[in-house]
């Protein structure tokens, strides 16, 4: 090689690294002005997200969810610019966005029904509720699981989309809920009088709410007697106390009135 070609073979090589290095540079400088606008462009979704009163977890992952796609666009962008085909790059994110989305449908779901919970707002922390064949306190709502701490004060963690596509009874939302009760009456004792003693002893029970007044009606007949449904009013957290003293109540009510204990009665006839 004589001096003229190695001088053309430098120049070229000086070409190139040139090139390279100012399309280096220029990629450097779009990674950086990319990221700093990804990050305002959050910071301002966020901010217009929280002017609509939306819960703040909710916030916190769709602004990280379109922080990371933005970062995904940016880099192919930067690969385009050196000159790299993206085609096939950007089919196999495709392809791989699928796969990710197929193998995580349960979890995707998890967090779609999460994010409906947060925004309808069906029950909030603190209330009482029946979910997912659950019935407890709700402790946390997160978006891919619920936390309810059990009656029995077991801390059971439900999947969201178990919960949204169930029926969801929430104790808490009405001033005051109904305590069911029946009563068991012998053949002998007139309802009427019963009715009447446990109408005026449900009153005196604490907690119990004078209106809508307590109920006490004939529920059904069976082979002991009358059977009366006693029915009192309260708040959803006196629920239990309630529920109790009215037991307490039926049985002493039952008691001093001298009420016999309900029998069942059977007649034989002997066949001629």
């Amino acid at each position: 090689m004589d001096i003229t070609q190695a001088n053309v073979v430098l120049d070229t090589l000086k070409t190139q690294l040139t090139d390279f290095g100012l399309k280096l540079l220029g990629a450097i400088f779009l990674w950086f002005i990319g990221g700093w606008l990804i990050k305002k462009g959050t910071l301002l979704l966020s901010r217009l997200l929280k002017r609509q009163n939306i819960e703040p977890t909710l916030i916190k992952y769709v602004s990280n969810f379109i922080g990371v796609v933005l970062q995904i666009i940016l880099i192919v962008a930067i690969l385009g610019y050196f000159g790299i085909e993206t085609t096939s790059f950007a089919a196999l994110l495709a392809t791989a966005g699928i796969a990710i989305g197929a193998a995580w449908s349960g979890l995707l779901a998890n967090f779609a029904a999460g994010a409906f919970l947060v925004i309808f707002r069906p029950f909030n922390v603190g209330d009482f509720i029946t979910a997912g064949g659950v019935t407890g306190t709700v402790e946390e709502i997160g978006l891919f699981v619920t936390v309810i701490n059990t009656m029995d004060n077991v801390r059971t963690i439900i999947a969201n989309n178990k919960i949204f596509s169930d029926n969801i009874q929430n104790f808490s939302t009405n001033p005051y809920r109904r305590v069911d009760l029946v009563a068991q009456l012998d053949h002998s004792v007139p309802p009427e009088e019963a009715i009447a003693r446990l109408k005026s002893r449900l009153s005196a029970i604490a907690n119990v709410i004078s209106e809508p007044a307590p109920d006490v009606e004939i529920l059904e007949f069976n082979l002991a007697g009358t059977v009366l449904a006693v029915r009192p009013y309260c708040h959803n957290r006196d629920y239990w106390q309630v529920y109790f003293d009215t037991n307490k109540a039926i049985r002493e009510t039952f008691g001093e009135a001298g009420y016999p204990t309900p029998e069942q009665h059977y007649t034989l006839r002997q066949a001629a």
